[in-house]
């Protein structure tokens, strides 16, 4: 029997301790298991774990940013030297093609967005100094005081890695430690990672702790980590189901958890826009929603029409998109019975299919790309269940009978990630109606667009990559977008009439690095005091 692959704890790879079970990833192109065994870890790994993080928390308060800065650009280029690797296995594990998805789109992300966080780290402006001299009161954003754990999704195998990803690179170059529970869909991929993370580690003399990775916890013991004296925060991206149980748990005892969970996006295409640009759109919308097989948080899984002027045309095209194109490949059998279950439940409320809405018979795990209907009266009799998230090439088009019940509509949506109007490119008419809509679709969304399909999800300072509830557990962060996503693992430190010699560097008179912002008396400025 082929031995338990290692996890990455207190500084070392090492057998887990009492493992309470063990798993193999599976090819979801094929539906055949891959041959590496993987260990659930138990109590004994957990508390090891935040024990060897406690230590490491205590040696990163004496290191300056430069040093967690040159930790993430040394990572970078470390997974950069394990890149045909990564993208073989991470194709394997997750059936994502390796061109263009992983190796030219996927891959480059996360080491940019490592390189972004470095620098952010190093400047520091992202801790926002503020100083009133009147009072001597100065207060800064600081790391947790415990390590931030990071569920990672099974969608994005790179960018969103527990590992390497986006949460990741915010909780470091915050000043955090990282426990890691890989997402047991791609762990090789994320074993790599771990691997490349102990080299940055050895190279840039971190604390050896910073990086530590599991790859699966039975549920108890993940509610049980998130809620643990010793952790800072957790950051989770999954299901809906899976994030509530986590936030309970961390809830009950005062622990910080940002949760990325359900999002239909909502799409509003308006009267002049079909009458210009009907089949274009059309276009975008098959391709936006059949992009990695449907599995993105930002997939349009809901499309808003009033009826007439082109809608029935328009719905036509979309048809003849979908139905003749090739299913792709879904992540597992679990997201395969998912959306099966998800697209009858819509059926079952009155959504009517217009192509697809079966599995397909193949070796491994494919779903038809499906596209439905349902009159705006009968959205409005079932909107809860006419709003389940079926997490794959799926689509429910919604045809409202006139504007006050199109708003109706809008404003009984749940919260999304993203919303997007598309309307004539001269205005006119659709220029009346997107003043009318848009207002109830900025409140239930946290990134409205204008005449394109919201997939995309730039690694941009002003991105915001969250949104009301249930698309993330908080309004009022980001996944995505640093230094804004590096403020869900900080605690706002505060001194107090502190002499000048005992102050942080970034909270003293002369300015540290000569160009941190900083607040002072009310004016941001670059200048000493």
């Amino acid at each position: 029997m082929m031995a338990l692959q290692p996890v990455l704890l207190n500084g070392s790879w090492c057998s887990s301790r009492n493992p309470e079970g063990t798993f193999n990833a599976t090819n979801p192109a094929t539906g055949e298991k891959l041959p590496e065994i993987y260990p659930v870890s138990g109590a004994e790994d957990m508390e090891l774990a935040l024990t060897a993080a406690r230590q490491a928390v205590a040696e990163l308060r004496a290191l300056p940013p430069e040093g967690i800065a040159h930790f993430l650009e040394t990572f970078a280029a470390e997974i950069e030297a394990r890149r045909d690797i990564l993208v073989q296995t991470a194709q394997a594990e997750t059936g994502l093609p390796a061109k263009p998805r992983l190796a030219e789109v996927e891959f480059p992300r996360t080491t940019n967005q490592l390189r972004q966080a470095a620098a952010a780290a190093r400047d520091r402006s992202w801790c926002r100094p503020t100083i009133d001299t009147a009072a001597n009161i100065r207060s800064k954003y600081a790391s947790m005081g415990g390590p931030v754990t990071v569920f990672g999704p099974n969608n994005f195998p790179f960018a969103f890695n527990s590992v390497c990803g986006g949460d990741f690179a915010a909780a470091v170059a915050a000043g955090n430690p990282v426990i890691a529970k890989a997402n047991t869909g791609h762990p090789g991929t994320s074993r790599i990672f771990a691997d490349a993370a102990v080299g940055a580690m050895r190279k840039s003399g971190v604390p050896s702790s910073l990086v530590q990775m599991v790859y699966r916890l039975k549920p108890e013991d993940g509610l049980r980590l998130v809620s643990h004296p010793l952790i800072g925060a957790t950051a989770f991206t999954g299901s809906k189901a899976a994030g509530l149980r986590l936030k309970q748990a961390a809830d009950s005892a005062g622990k910080p958890i940002y949760l990325e969970m359900s999002s239909l996006n909502p799409v509003v295409v308006l009267p002049g826009a079909l009458e210009e640009r009907s089949g274009t759109i059309a276009g975008e919308l098959y391709g936006s929603c059949t992009m990695g097989s449907g599995q993105f948080c930002t997939n349009p899984g809901l499309v808003l029409l009033l009826e007439g002027s082109g809608s029935d045309a328009f719905i036509e095209s979309c048809r003849n998109h979908f139905h003749d194109s090739a299913a792709g490949v879904l992540l597992g059998a679990q997201v395969l019975s998912d959306a099966t279950a998800a697209v009858n439940t819509l059926r079952d409320h009155g959504a009517e299919l217009i192509t697809g809405g079966h599995p397909v018979e193949s070796d491994g795990y494919r779903y038809a790309n499906t596209l439905l209907r349902v009159s705006g009266h009968t959205f409005l009799k079932s909107p809860a269940l006419l709003q389940t998230e079926a997490f794959g090439p799926v689509s429910l088009i919604v045809s409202a009978e006139g504007l006050p019940q199109l708003i109706e509509i809008i404003e009984g949506l749940e919260g999304n990630l993203t919303g997007c109007i598309y309307s004539h490119t001269k205005g006119g008419e659709d220029d009346r109606l997107y003043d009318r809509i848009a207002p109830a679709l900025r409140s239930r969304v946290g990134r409205l667009l204008n005449d394109k399909m919201p997939t995309g999800v730039a690694v941009s300072p002003a991105m915001n990559h969250g949104g009301p509830y249930p698309a993330t557990g908080h309004p009022g962060f980001t996944a995505v977008g640093i230094p804004a996503s590096m403020l869900r693992f900080a605690a706002l430190h505060c001194y107090d009439n502190v002499r000048a010699h005992r102050l942080p560097e970034e909270l003293q008179d002369r300015n540290c690095t000569g160009d941190l912002w900083r607040l002072i008396d009310g004016q941001w400025t670059q200048k000493s005091i």
